[in-house]
């Protein structure tokens, strides 16, 4: 019986101990919880639908019981360890055996893995058979050559795997080897990523993959080529590979009969329009092409079920019209590429979003949403929008669409011309007249219209016609007179005054003014056109010519001398040669009063002359003549004793 109780006691004292040291080793830090193995590498894009434990609080700490890794310990469901060597891998497979399926440990990430072949596979065969679902393994260096291992995979609690930055030191081994392990893994998710993997084998049998994240390799378009056994697939990302036909692409999606995204960004792809018929999954509704090298001709090689379509960063200049129907696209991103102007729906029937930013867009179409009437936000901002009459319509757009413009207005500025570039086009305003060109050309026509027949009133008002002529007639005199011999021009000045007058005052004229003037001490020669014009020239040259002959111009005004036309000649040339020599050789005498409302229009200088000059007025008292007489031989005995002389060399 005492040895019965002894042996009893030591048992006890034994399971005591193991359990110590088992939450001492593996369960020893509570409430601590660690994120998960799929919220591990947010840049590579894996598969969100993992639900991720949040990241509260770590701790590392060399454990305790000498294994050489760093552990980091936290809730019963998550575990992460450092430092995997050679030296205590084993040790590590041993402790992960404990955790069998039905353990309460979910989530396991390893960093800092440097071991052989053989026991790297071994780490994965051990987790494969516990209760981990999600492991994470990133900054693995293999050490020894690749083998062939035979793998079990079967009885898994594994969901999902992810590997970043794989490091094969062995250059020399078989395909089969290494990608068969990853290949015909029964897990749903699978991310390898940034590993300059080359290579991906077809599985072997139908395959439970549904997310394929092959992220910053170095894959090439033999990927996958006539692979039946991937038909539960629905998201593949090929991000940052060396991909380069599209057509390839189209093809190796053609049996994947699940596949509903595909990223194909940052890769070589190109499509030159062959004549090759790209063959797409028909599930396929999302699409990323997205910073490659393809041009106008990607149209034509296109997923026709295709929802969502990512063609950002890439060579396109134009979207051509009727050469594919994308009757289901919905959301459509053109951003960066060379694009002149909106594209139409006429093949996006039901596109309902758009973006076009950072483009060639100088003046977009004004009519897009008419013929994209289902769209609710396009993206444009960001173009070199060149501010004028043109761009004047799709401003509007943004008071039309009712907001539909994203970004509006900061990101749609004036880049053209250099005066208004930095504006933004919701403060650039033109009036309507200066960007309608037919109201424009109406607006000029009127204008034009309204000055011809202010110049045409003005010139019949102001007798402008005439003036031309009478200058013009002034001219030829002048050009004549140059012409001529010196011999014919006689001497300059031959009169005291050249009389001007109407032939209805002529009775005046020759009983007064020419009597008195001529007759008696100090006479004076006169000119009149009786007796002095010349026969056979004319009577315009006849009258400049006695004008300029005469030292003073008498005009001998009445309202008969505002009828007579060629009273109105006289004075016209008199008064240009007032201007022309600057003399003061004008004398005006009022025989009658001449009430405003008789001088025409056309005697406009006259009416200046009688405001600016004196004149001597005809007096009917007889007993005011003589002074009268006076005045006016005072006006004329301008340079008297030369003209004697004149007179007296002429009577000789």
């Amino acid at each position: 019986t005492q040895n019965m109780d002894f042996l009893r006691n030591v048992f006890l004292y034994k399971c005591l101990f193991a359990l110590t040291f088992w939450n001492h080793v593996s369960l020893s830090v509570e409430d601590e919880l660690f994120t998960s193995v799929s919220n591990n590498f947010p840049e590579d894009g894996s598969n969100q639908k993992i639900k991720s434990l949040p990241l509260l609080y770590t701790k590392s700490y060399p454990s305790e019981a000498s294994s050489g890794w760093v552990v980091i310990q936290n809730t019963t469901e998550s575990l992460s360890l450092s430092e995997i060597t050679n030296d205590n891998v084993k040790k590590l497979v041993a402790l992960l055996s404990n955790f069998r399926q039905g353990s309460r440990l979910q989530n396991l990430t390893l960093t800092n893995v440097s071991v052989n072949w053989n026991a790297l596979m071994d780490l994965f065969q051990t987790v494969w058979h516990s209760s981990i679902e999600y492991f994470n393994i990133s900054s693995v260096t293999q050490l020894s050559e690749i083998e062939s291992y035979d793998f079990d995979y079967s009885g898994t609690s594994m969901k999902a795997l992810t590997m970043k930055k794989i490091q094969i030191t062995d250059l020399y081994f078989t395909q089969n080897d290494l990608y068969r392990i990853f290949a015909d893994m029964n897990i749903a998710d699978m991310t390898i990523a940034d590993s300059e993997m080359i290579h991906m084998l077809c599985p072997s049998s139908k395959s439970p993959f549904r997310y394929l994240n092959f992220l910053k390799n170095d894959l090439t378009d033999l990927l996958f080529q006539k692979c039946d056994n991937l038909h539960q697939l629905e998201t593949l990302i090929l991000q940052k590979n060396k991909f380069e036909s599209l057509w390839k692409v189209s093809f190796m999606t053609s049996r994947m009969k699940s596949l509903k995204y595909l990223d194909m960004s940052n890769n070589l792809l190109r499509h030159d329009g062959a004549a090759v018929q790209c063959l797409w999954a028909e599930s396929l509704s999302e699409l990323d092409l997205s910073s490659n090298q393809l041009a106008d001709a990607v149209f034509e090689c296109l997923p026709v079920n295709v929802k969502k379509l990512s063609l950002q960063n890439n060579q396109i200049s134009n979207v051509p019209r009727g050469m594919v129907e994308l009757k289901s696209l919905e959301e459509l991103n053109l951003a960066s590429n060379r694009l002149a102007d909106l594209p139409g729906c006429s093949g996006f029937t039901s596109l309902q979003f758009l973006n076009i930013e950072m483009n060639l867009i100088l003046t977009p179409s004004a009519d897009f949403f008419q013929s994209c009437p289902r769209v609710r936000e396009l993206q444009a901002g960001h173009n070199p929008f060149k501010c004028s009459c043109e761009l004047q319509a799709f401003i509007g757009l943004e008071r039309q669409s009712g907001g539909k413009l994203f970004g509006w207005p900061a990101a749609y500025v004036c880049e053209y011309p250099e005066g208004l570039r930095g504006t933004e086009l919701k403060d650039f305003h033109l009036s309507q007249l200066a960007c309608n060109t037919t109201l424009l050309l109406v607006t000029a026509l009127l204008l034009t219209l309204v000055l011809v027949a202010v110049v045409a009133f003005l010139c019949i008002y102001l007798d402008v016609p005439w003036y031309v002529r009478m200058t013009w007639q002034w001219t030829q005199t002048k050009r004549r007179a140059w012409h001529d011999p010196p011999a014919d021009q006689g001497p300059v000045l031959q009169f005291h005054a050249f009389i001007s007058y109407s032939e209805r005052d002529s009775v005046w004229v020759k009983n007064e003014l020419i009597p008195n003037l001529e007759k008696g001490e100090g006479c004076v020669q006169l000119c009149q056109h009786e007796r002095n014009f010349i026969p056979g020239k004319s009577i315009v040259e006849n009258i400049i010519n006695c004008i300029e002959k005469s030292y003073k111009s008498i005009f001998v005004l009445s309202p008969n001398f505002v009828q007579s036309e060629w009273c109105h000649y006289e004075l016209y040339f008199a008064h240009h040669k007032l201007f022309s020599e600057n003399s003061n050789s004008l004398i005006l005498i009022l025989l009658e009063p001449i009430p405003p409302y008789l001088i025409p229009a056309r005697y406009h200088k006259l009416k200046a002359l009688m405001a600016k000059r004196t004149y001597l007025e005809w007096p009917k008292e007889r007993s005011k003549r003589a002074l009268f007489w006076a005045n006016l031989r005072a006006a004329i005995s301008i340079n008297l004793p030369k003209a004697d002389e004149i007179w007296n060399e002429e009577t000789d």
